[in-house]
């Protein structure tokens, strides 16, 4: 401690000394600001100018003091001086007074008003503030006048080596590949110092590193790390600790120094060739396992890590190459056996399989290293199972002539049990695939015998399944699909392939055709459909109409003559007998219904119906029939309208007191009193015969009485007729509506 404190003084005071020697105590300095002056003169001449004009118009300045600097961190029991102000003006007679203004005046700097002395009066850290610019100036004692312009100055606060380095990103992480070279640039850091790199070598750092050698170096100015051993393997230790220390003044003795550590990791390279376990691996498995099962897993381990460690798995040799295969397993780095084809105990008991492990991702740099790939052995053991059935083909076609006898064999099926026991097999037919029982089989040989007739014309095709059963252990089945093919036998006669209606112009000429029909054969010959056309026996003389077989099989009908006249016949039968080419040939006879019809000009037919000659030119069918339902309606109307009529006509007369439905007796008017009691007769309203015969009232005229009958009105509602008589009274003011229904 004595001896960085004795380095400390000697950095801070020899350039002080340098400077008190090489300068003078007292140096004529020029004005910061260079305003003009007026030379300066001897005291009388002073006193006979004015104060202003010896400020305004002197030609020189006469401040003179000390370069000021001052030392950061200086404490004592008095302030240090750091510097002192004087003008040639002063003549000693004390009447000039310093002033100081600016950062810190009066708080960190004070000025001696009457020596000019500047003293710091608080510890000062250049860290924090570098310098500090002042303002002086010299002011008359008595009157505060300024006897120059003020000038500033800078106060600089020299630096003392107080700050150690700092790594202000510390602790840092680096990563280095496994088997690098010698001197391979693993990271950089960089410390920081607060001094002052330009003054001295308080900021001038020095890099080391205290732990991890003889591993890792570093540049001493640089603070570059390389490595320092050549080929350095993970998998012998991955992680280091570096401590590295800067130190400033350059390294020397007495400088500060900081330190912070780096944690270096080795990465993988792959470095490394897998390597199986075990050389010799055995798995068992039985012989009735599922395809694509997992029969067993082999393992090559690596030191690697990563996509360095992944490794392929393949079936380089053995018996069994293509019963079974192997697929890696990304996550688990292991190799999956699986079965790839059914396996049989009785023809083969045991398999080798050799397989190989490689590395996917290869280094070239590490190829000397050797291959990376391994080998091992694998046993597979079958062990026996009691399997089901097998039968003798996965399918059977089976074909049977839909003319064939009941009980007569079909086809047969077998099935043998692979086993070494062989047990019996007992066959048998899903029902579910044979809903009708067209067929059976024989439980023991497996024959198939027809149960009921087939007609290949309502299915061709017939799909059932056979079930084989072991006898010994029933739940052992198996199944195969029998498709059964009916064949054809020529059991249908052809007919005509529609129902055909031929029109024959009345203007047509000999030898058209009438019509061209084809015929239809439900059977299905091997060498196609040929059919023969001809006329019944009796009709092979037909005056009116003859055949011609054409060469797509279809048949024409032609005209012999012209003037057909459908007023004489309308229509003509032509019996067609059609035969076809099967053995036995089988026939039919279909007849063609010719109808005579007027035709225009042209030979489009308009009309085939006799009743067409009564009708008018151009008037159709469907015009007269519209005719005609509008004559009936017509008639319709007419009668209910004299029906209506009649109704109203018969009496009205309520004679039955139990058909009365309702009697309505309707005032609207005032009475007239007194005088008024001769304005009707009630008695009209009792008298039947006075209503038929219409009886006017006592003392009107019989013109009025006219022209007021009463209304009658018949209604009918279902099969009952309501009657309404309204009989209309009036007199003066009073007039009296009278309403009678009956309902009959």
């Amino acid at each position: 401690m004595p001896e960085r404190l004795s380095a400390m003084l000697l950095d801070l005071w020899t350039p002080l000394i340098i400077l008190w020697i090489t300068l003078p105590p007292c140096i004529y300095m020029a004005p910061m600001n260079q305003s003009p002056v007026l030379m300066s003169g001897s005291p009388l001449e002073l006193n006979r100018l004015s104060e202003e004009q010896r400020i305004l118009n002197r030609s020189k300045r006469g401040w003179v003091w000390n370069q000021m600097f001052v030392l950061e961190e200086f404490s004592g029991p008095e302030p240090i001086l750091v510097g002192r102000l004087h003008t040639d003006l002063d003549p000693g007679s004390k009447k000039i007074k310093y002033i100081l203004s600016g950062d810190g005046a009066g708080t960190i700097f004070q000025i001696n008003d009457v020596t000019g002395d500047i003293h710091a009066i608080k510890r000062l850290d250049r860290e924090e503030k570098a310098e500090y610019t002042l303002t002086a100036q010299a002011v008359d004692w008595e009157t505060n006048k300024p006897l120059e312009p003020p000038s500033e100055f800078i106060i600089k606060v020299q630096d003392i080596n107080d700050n150690a380095p700092e790594f202000l990103n510390g602790p840092y992480h680096a990563t280095v590949p496994e088997m690098s070279i010698l001197g391979t640039s693993v990271t950089n850091v960089t410390a920081t110092d607060a001094d002052d790199p330009v003054y001295g070598n308080s900021a001038k750092l020095v890099y080391s590193i205290l732990e991890g050698q003889p591993y890792f170096s570093i540049e001493p100015e640089t603070a570059i790390i390389k490595t320092a051993l050549p080929n350095m393997d993970r998998e012998a230790k991955e992680e280091y600790l570096v401590v590295i220390q800067a130190k400033d003044m350059g390294g020397h003795s007495g400088g500060l120094s900081g330190t912070t550590t780096l944690t270096v990791t080795l990465t993988d390279v792959n470095d490394n060739p897998p390597k199986f376990a075990q050389s010799l691996y055995h798995f068992s498995v039985p012989e009735d396992v599922v395809l694509g099962t997992a029969i067993g897993r082999v393992k090559a381990n690596d030191q690697d890590i990563g996509e360095n460690a992944q490794s392929s798995y393949d079936i380089i040799d053995g018996d069994g190459t293509a019963l079974f295969e192997i697929t890696s397993d990304a996550q688990a780095q292991d190799g999956i056996i699986r079965l790839r084809k059914p396996l049989d105990f009785e023809t083969k008991k045991s398999y080798t399989l050799k397989v190989e492990a490689a590395n996917v991702h290869i280094d070239p740099r590490f190829s000397s290293r050797g291959p990376f790939k391994d080998t091992a052995t694998v046993k597979i053991v079958v062990e026996d199972a009691d399997e089901p059935p097998v039968f003798s083909s996965p399918t059977y076609l089976l074909e049977v002539h839909e003319n064939a006898a009941l009980n007569s064999v079909i086809g047969q099926v077998t099935a043998r049990d692979p086993d070494i026991t062989s047990s019996p097999i007992r066959f048998s037919i899903d029902r579910h695939t044979d809903l009708e029982r067209q067929f059976n089989i024989n439980a023991d040989d497996g024959k198939i015998t027809l149960a009921t007739p087939l007609d290949r014309e309502l299915s061709v095709w017939h799909n059932i399944t056979i079930i084989a059963t072991e006898i010994r252990n029933h739940s052992q089945i198996s199944r195969v699909p029998v498709a059964i093919k009916v064949l054809d036998v020529n059991d249908n006669a052809p007919e005509f392939a529609s129902e055909y209606e031929a029109f024959l112009c009345e203007n047509g000429k000999p030898g058209q055709v009438i019509q061209t029909v084809s015929a239809m054969d439900k059977d299905d010959p091997k060498n196609g459909h040929y059919f023969l056309y001809s006329l019944l026996p009796e009709m092979v003389n037909n005056p009116n109409f003859t055949i011609k077989k054409n060469e797509d099989n279809s048949l024409s009908i032609l005209a012999k003559h012209n003037g057909f006249n459908r007023q004489k016949q309308e229509v003509y039968l032509l019996p067609i007998i059609i035969s076809d080419s099967g053995n036995p040939p089988l026939s039919s006879t279909s007849t063609l219904t010719i109808r005579v019809c007027g035709c225009s000009s042209d030979g489009v037919v308009q009309s085939c119906n006799v009743e067409a000659y009564v009708l008018p030119i151009g008037l159709s069918m469907g015009a007269l029939i519209a005719i005609l339902a509008c004559i009936i309606l017509l008639l319709v109307i007419v009668v209910l309208f004299v029906t209506l009529r009649r109704h109203k006509n018969e009496p009205l007369i309520i004679k039955d007191d139990e058909d009365v439905r309702e009697n309505i007796i309707r005032y609207d008017d005032e009475g007239g009193g007194e005088e008024d009691t001769e304005a009707f007769d009630i008695a009209t309203l009792q008298n039947p015969d006075g209503i038929n015969g219409f009886l006017p009232r006592r003392g009107m005229p019989a013109q009025w009485w006219e022209e007021r009958n009463p209304i009658q009105t018949g209604l009918f509602s279902g099969s009952r007729m309501t009657h309404s008589l309204h009989f209309i009274f009036s007199h003066k003011d009073t007039k009296i509506n009278c309403i009678t229904q009956r309902t009959t």
